[in-house]
């Protein structure tokens, strides 16, 4: 494609949890897509690699940022320092999430419970509240939440996690309502997709569960990148405050 016909051209797009996964390839589609991006997590060298990629490939600027997304505080110096540097978010994509792992609910400790929901709902809240009065300031722009179909259908094995994702759907319409008109606020509701945590699974076992699926498997990371190009892009101007699942149609089965 040209110039011209790139949709996020002049777009700045931050995306936390950014550096793998789900994330990673959301990056490297917004930067083909024409926009710069932010790469936003724990470990700035994996940061920094994809960085260094998106700049070779594709000509586009990238920023590493190191930051833990559930620490309060931390989230006021990453917007300084990406408005230093572009002056500007028109994407922010709160990516960044965790389910440990854990033997029983029982064994659930109020610390794990605690980092559960910091990153996954408390960082996303915050990060909102301080991009979301910039983009109406400059005219507009689109948050986009990665929640999880566990949300909808939690387990015992996930459940702090769950609540966390159930959470987050909350505040993405309470946000689409205090954000619009001009600010988006949306989610993504994923299933399950095949990125660093399907490592620890039982490939013999989820495998025979999938066939239950309407589509009988698990997503490729990219395969995100349809629903996050429509919702950052042009064509979801009219979309606000939707949970858009993309989870093999597990949402369609009772």
């Amino acid at each position: 494609m040209t110039d011209q016909a790139l949709p996020l051209e002049g777009k700045v797009a931050l995306v936390t949890g950014g550096s793998r996964g789900l994330g990673r390839e959301m990056v490297l589609a917004f930067a083909n897509a024409g926009a710069d991006t932010v790469i936003v997590s724990r470990k700035i060298d994996s940061c920094e690699r994809l960085a260094a990629e998106i700049i070779e490939t594709t000509g586009r600027r990238a920023l590493p940022i190191a930051c833990h997304v559930g620490d309060w505080d931390a989230q006021e110096d990453l917007v300084e320092q990406v408005y230093a540097e572009f002056g500007r978010v028109d994407i922010l994509v709160n990516n960044a999430g965790m389910s440990p792992l854990y033997d029983s609910l029982g064994d659930v400790t109020e610390a794990l419970f605690d980092k559960v929901f910091d990153v996954n709902l408390k960082g996303a809240f915050r990060l909102t509240t301080l991009v979301a009065p910039r983009m109406i300031e400059a005219g507009g722009g689109s948050v986009i939440n990665i929640s999880s179909i566990a949300s909808e259908r939690p387990t015992p094995s996930d459940l702090p996690y769950a609540a966390a994702k159930s959470g987050l759907n909350i505040i993405t319409k309470g946000f689409a309502q205090e954000y619009g008109p001009t600010v988006r606020v949306n989610a993504i509701m994923a299933g399950p997709f095949l990125t660093d945590i399907s490592k620890s699974w039982d490939m013999d076992i989820v495998a025979e569960k999938f066939k239950a699926l309407p589509l009988e498997r698990a997503g490729n990371p990219d395969e995100i990148v349809g629903a996050a190009l429509y919702l950052a892009g042009p064509g979801s101007t009219y979309t606000s405050g939707a949970i858009i699942p993309v989870d093999g149609g597990r949402t369609a089965m009772r």
